[in-house]
């Protein structure tokens, strides 16, 4: 028996499962990231001002990149084959790259600097007393979580189902020969052109 043999075949309900498991951790992923970006990430002073910035204004990157992986979730029913395994791929890096860019992101002040400037009015002005909240590792935890997403499908999607034929686009039938004027009424009830060559 070869190591081909013992290799197991996954199961229609196993590969249920396994898509179950990747549109929860999508939906789960998108809600942490998109939750973190529009809270505090980073606050300070300007002058006698409190000055604050949400994870959105310092970078836009990992709320586009959940909302990415979203579209990904929906995408996975569309596709088969290597468009599948394109769409774990994009999961995969948009995971990756909304992690990256919170963890960038947990220690940046050039947001929170030009949030001091606008209240000052002072172009060039800097915060005081900067602290960050620990939103941006809810949002590295959320880029993770889509990363194994993409994970869970570049090895598990070819199992999983896929839309029927019959959300495909139709194919375009060439029309029946109209011998009779009943025959051209028939091709027009059938959404024929009988008069197309």
């Amino acid at each position: 028996m070869t190591d081909a043999d013992q290799t197991p075949v996954p199961t229609p309900a196993a590969g249920r499962r396994t898509l179950g498991v990747m549109l929860l951790l999508t939906v789960l992923s998108a809600v942490l990231v998109l939750t973190a970006a529009g809270r505090v990430w980073a606050e300070g002073r300007a002058g006698t001002l409190d000055v604050s910035v949400t994870g959105g204004k310092i970078s836009e990157l990992p709320g586009g990149l959940a909302l990415m992986g979203l579209a990904a979730a929906v995408a996975v029913f569309a596709v088969r084959g290597v468009g599948r395994l394109a769409v774990g791929t994009l999961t995969l890096l948009a995971g990756l790259g909304a992690a990256a860019a919170s963890v960038a992101g947990a220690s940046d002040t050039v947001a929170l600097d030009s949030a001091a400037s606008g209240k000052l009015a002072l172009a060039g002005s800097t915060a005081t007393e900067v602290s960050h909240t620990g939103w941006p590792w809810v949002a590295l935890v959320g880029g993770l979580l889509l990363a194994l997403a993409g994970l869970i499908t570049l090895r598990y999607g070819r199992g999983w189902p896929a839309m029927g034929s019959r959300y495909e686009a139709p194919t375009r039938k060439a029309p029946a020969k109209a011998d009779t004027p009943g025959d051209l009424w028939k091709a027009l009830d059938r959404g024929e052109d009988p008069t197309a060559v």
